[in-house]
């Protein structure tokens, strides 16, 4: 019941923004604001230069072992129950894992800024 409470909640306070932003909001139009916007282009530019994929690679790696770092917190809390070989072999087999990844993505010139 107090889930259903509070979506009801949540729905009546977005429509009260909502009425708010439309009738506090600006709403003059102008030649400006009727133009065709491409999402990062500037309207008087032409075309939309291209971004480099270096920026792409490199946040995608990042994301990547961002997201296996992360594992090294559970690994830490079921340290202190256990057996402790099992968990340092387990975490050498996942710390060679990560360093392979690593090594392949700096061979492939993944890392490298200046392409």
């Amino acid at each position: 019941m107090e889930l259903l409470i509070s979506f009801a909640f949540l729905a009546f306070l977005t429509f009260v923004m909502l009425f708010l932003s439309w009738i506090f909001g600006p709403s003059k139009k102008t030649s400006v604001k009727n133009k065709p916007f491409e999402c990062g282009s500037p309207y008087l530019e032409e075309e939309i230069k291209p971004f480099p994929a270096k920026y792409y690679t490199l946040a995608l790696l990042f994301v990547l072992f961002d997201i296996e770092i992360a594992f090294f917190i559970p690994w830490a809390i079921l340290w202190r129950e256990g057996n402790k070989f099992f968990y340092v072999s387990i975490m050498v087999l996942f710390i060679f894992i990560l360093a392979t990844g690593f090594i392949w993505a700096w061979k492939k010139g993944a890392m490298n800024w200046e392409r």
